[in-house]
């Protein structure tokens, strides 16, 4: 899984967080081949490396809600299959 294929998942991703919170601010950066991760308020709530895919963009909201609620997060542990192109 390279570089290309992850930027676009991480913009549409934030494009989609920032559509129903304008107020996140929302960043992100290119790290260790392989990983995707999201932190919400410092706190890791999804790791590609733990769960072997992409998260649930419902899953993602539902815990970007719980903070904006000042509710406790929970990490997402369930994701989508990666997409394998050989």
């Amino acid at each position: 899984m390279g570089i290309l294929t992850i930027r676009p998942r991480y913009q549409e991703l934030a494009r989609v967080v920032k559509g129903e919170f304008p107020d996140a601010d929302v960043s992100g950066f290119v790290g260790r081949r392989g990983s995707f991760e999201i932190e919400v308020n410092g706190q890791l709530i999804f790791s590609k490396i733990e769960t072997g895919g992409f998260p649930y963009e419902d899953d993602v909201m539902d815990v970007v809600q719980a903070a904006y609620d000042g509710k406790p997060l929970q990490k997402i542990t369930k994701s989508r299959a990666p997409c394998v192109i050989m």
